[in-house]
C-alpha cells in the first residue's frame, strides 16, 4: 500500500505549474491588472461565443458553437465553458475536475503495482484519501496556480477565463493556492502516520513533487510545458515570447513530435514486456495503443486546436488503461 501512496503523491504534483513562491507578486501583467480584495467588474462572455467568432476570423468553423457556454464544462474547467459569478462555481472551475481522474487512477496504478493492496477496510479507506490527495488537493492546486501564472497568455487567447476576465480576485486566487496546497500536504502527512512510516516518506515526496513542478515549469528555466495545451496557446505564447513546441517548431511539426512521442514511448514499454516474457501484457498494451493512433489521426493532427478537447476525450482513457496493464506487468 505504500508504494501506491509514493506513486499518487508523485503524480500529483506532475501536472505543470507556475510558482507558488511568487503568487504574492500583484499586478505584474502588461495585459491584466487584478484587484487584491475584490474582483474586477466584467462583461459576462460565453466561452463558446468567443470560440466561435475567433474560429470564424481565421476561417475555421468551431466544431460546434451553441448560443450559450455550457454549465456542465464549467464545472469540469473545460473549453466551451459558460462564465459564472457564483465564486464556489468559479473555484471549481479553477481546479479543472476534468484533469483529477488521471492522477485518481495513478493511485490505483500504484496499489496494483505493489501486490500489497487487500480490499480491506482500512486499505480502501486509505486509497480515498490517497485520492482526495492527488485529485482535488494537489491536482487542484497546481491547476489553480498554473492558471494564475499563465493570466498573461490566458488574456491572449482565452480573455472569458475566470482569472483574465476578472471574476475572481487576486486575493481569492492566493487564498485557493495555499488551502489547496497545505490540505494536500496534511493528507499526505496523515498517509504517512497512519502507515507507520518511521520518516515521513509521502510528505516529503509531495513537497519535493512540487518543487520539482516549480523548477520544471517557472521562469527562468520554464522547462516544461503541457504540450497538447500549447497548440490552442500558440497566439499567446508567441506574443510573449514563449518557446513553446508550436512556436518553435511550426504547428505542423510540432503535431508529429508530439503524437511520436506518445507512440514510441508506449510501445517502448509493450517490447520490453515482450522481451521480459510479459507477452500478455505487451499485447494488452498494443492493443490499447492502436485507438490513440487512430484518434491522433482522426482529431489531433487534423486539427489541435478545433478538436483538443475531443482528442483528449477519446485517447485519454485508453492512456490510462495502458498504465493500468504496465502496473499489473510490474507486479507480477
Amino acid at each position: 500500500m505504500a508504494a501506491a501512496h509514493l506513486l499518487a503523491a508523485a503524480a500529483s504534483s506532475s501536472t505543470p505549474f507556475r510558482p507558488p513562491l511568487r503568487v504574492l507578486s500583484p499586478g505584474s501583467s502588461p495585459h491584466l491588472r487584478l484587484s487584491r480584495t475584490g474582483r474586477r467588474p466584467f462583461t459576462v462572455v460565453r466561452a463558446a461565443e468567443t470560440d466561435a467568432k475567433d474560429s470564424k476570423a481565421k476561417g475555421k468553423a468551431p466544431d460546434k458553437a451553441p448560443a450559450a457556454g455550457s454549465s456542465f464544462n464549467q464545472l469540469l474547467g473545460i473549453k466551451g465553458a459558460k462564465q459564472e459569478s457564483d465564486i464556489w462555481k468559479i473555484r471549481l472551475q479553477l481546479t479543472k475536475p476534468v484533469t483529477w481522474p488521471p492522477l485518481v487512477w495513478g493511485v490505483l496504478c500504484g496499489a496494483a503495482a505493489s501486490g500489497n493492496f487487500h480490499w480491506t477496510v482500512e486499505d480502501v479507506a486509505k486509497s480515498i484519501v490517497c485520492m482526495l490527495m492527488s485529485g482535488p488537493c494537489l491536482t487542484g492546486y497546481t491547476q489553480t496556480i498554473n492558471d494564475w501564472y499563465d493570466r498573461d497568455i490566458d488574456a491572449i487567447n482565452e480573455p472569458y477565463r475566470p482569472i483574465p476576465s476578472g471574476a475572481i480576485s487576486e486575493n481569492e486566487v492566493i487564498t485557493q493556492i495555499w488551502v489547496l496546497l497545505l490540505a494536500g500536504l496534511g493528507l499526505g502527512a496523515l498517509l504517512d502516520v497512519w502507515a507507520g512510516h518511521d520518516f515521513p516518506i509521502v510528505f516529503y515526496l509531495a513537497v519535493g513533487g512540487s518543487l520539482l513542478s516549480y523548477i520544471y515549469s517557472a521562469p527562468p528555466l520554464k522547462l516544461g510545458i503541457a504540450i497538447v495545451n500549447d497548440f490552442k496557446s500558440i497566439e499567446g505564447d508567441r506574443t510573449l515570447g514563449l518557446q513553446s513546441l508550436p512556436v518553435a517548431f511550426g504547428m505542423e511539426t510540432a503535431k508529429w513530435i508530439c503524437v511520436g512521442a506518445i507512440d514510441i514511448t508506449q510501445l517502448s514499454v509493450a517490447a520490453y514486456l515482450f522481451s521480459t516474457g510479459k507477452t500478455y501484457y505487451a499485447l494488452a498494451l498494443l492493443g490499447l495503443t492502436i485507438p490513440q493512433v487512430i484518434f491522433q489521426f482522426q482529431y489531433f493532427l487534423k486539427d489541435p486546436v478545433k478538436y483538443d478537447v475531443k482528442y483528449q476525450a477519446s485517447a485519454q482513457p485508453f492512456f490510462v488503461l495502458g498504465l493500468l496493464v504496465t502496473a499489473l506487468a510490474t507486479s507480477h
